[in-house]
């Protein structure tokens, strides 16, 4: 394809996220690294004009879950245990289960959900976190899901925003899905490349301006806004390019050191790369907001990483320090509230009752 028809693309998809997209200040971008020694790193960042009050949960096997959204929602057991970072204590953000499968939840403007009743209600909510607890792979979610199991109810979240999100999952494998509603209908990307995702416009849209950028060369120049679509340009070149010098580059024989630690260290950097300072937003302008947190799952060795934007200090949850049997205790660390820590913070979770999702009124 030429530069000219891939430039008249780009021109009318940044026209149309201009015009379209509503005036909401929130954004987030997430990026998938696969190196060699079967290493596979998640990272992304949680944009938001608010602290939403994250904290991090610990949710054993065998929990007891409904959706959330009156008569007829769907009821599950959780069959694997799994990490999540809250949203208001309302919803499961962003998380990783005890089989390496992450699930994150972006912002997404264009969201339409449709008017679908035939099928179960599922509270906006519990999306992510329905991955987690019935899946291992990547594909076995988008078998499941694409069968259409329920539909997605959503409402305003607390700050009074429209809960209109897309979901991303990846698995220890480096496999990869996209999940939006655009339409009304179900939209999935599946595939090892998909492996960055932002916000507005619609993920088609997004890759075929990531096209336009890529015949530029990222090494010429890369769009800097903090607009969603740049955001996009900018961390697929980057992630591409740690992943290719790191693999070059591994540093074997240094004590302590090992490749999936200096992959959470690259992966984090592209992350902050793309991030956007505290305190730096554009009004009027769709899907920008300051980062709050950052979040890298190594999904081979089972740590999940956390980096707040308040703190100097990364820390980290290592699986193999925590009890997700069926009958454990849930467990929470809290965050909220200008909590912090330093290293390893599995023994710092206290016993707590799960949070309570959000319900939503499928007839609203």
């Amino acid at each position: 394809m030429s530069a000219r028809p891939l430039f008249s693309i780009l021109t009318a998809t940044l026209l149309a996220a201009g015009s379209l997209a509503p005036d909401t200040a929130t954004a987030c971008t997430r990026a998938l690294y696969v190196g060699p020694d079967d290493t596979v790193i998640t990272g992304r960042s949680m944009d938001w004009k608010e602290d939403m009050q994250t904290d991090l949960w610990v949710f054993p096997r065998g929990m007891k879950r409904s959706g959330e959204a009156g008569p007829g929602s769907p009821e599950w057991t959780s069959k694997y245990g799994s990490v999540i970072a809250s949203s208001y204590n309302i919803a499961s953000a962003d998380g990783m289960n005890e089989k390496g499968l992450v699930a994150n939840l972006l912002y997404l403007a264009e969201s339409d959900y449709g008017d679908d009743t035939k099928n179960p209600p599922l509270s906006i909510a519990l999306w992510a976190q329905y991955v987690l607890d019935n899946f291992a792979t990547v594909s076995e979610a988008v078998q499941h899901l694409t069968d259409h199991p329920f539909r997605i109810v959503t409402a305003k979240l607390p700050n009074g925003s429209a809960g209109t999100l897309h979901l991303s999952i990846s698995d220890s494998s480096g496999d990869s899905a996209i999940f939006e509603y655009v339409g009304g209908k179900l939209v999935v990307h599946h595939g090892k490349q998909y492996k960055v995702m932002t916000n507005s416009p619609t993920y088609d849209q997004q890759l075929a301006l990531n096209t336009y950028w890529e015949q530029i060369g990222g090494l010429s120049f890369l769009p800097g806004t903090n607009r969603a679509a740049d955001r996009y340009a900018r961390a697929s070149f980057l992630i591409d390019a740690v992943q290719k010098k790191l693999a070059e580059n591994y540093i074997s024989d240094v004590p302590g050191h090992s490749y999936a630690n200096q992959a959470v260290g690259q992966t984090l950097s592209v992350i902050r790369a793309v991030s956007v300072p505290l305190g730096i937003t554009t009004p009027g302008q769709p899907n920008i907001a300051s980062t709050i947190w950052r979040v890298a799952a190594d999904q081979k060795d089972l740590v999940y990483f956390f980096d707040s934007a308040t703190a100097p200090n990364t820390f980290w949850v290592k699986f193999s320090d925590l009890d997700f049997s069926e009958g454990a205790s849930p467990k929470k660390l809290p965050i909220a509230g200008g909590h912090y820590y330093s290293g390893n913070a599995a023994s710092e979770f206290i016993e707590a009752k799960p949070f309570e999702f959000m319900g939503v009124d499928p007839s609203m």
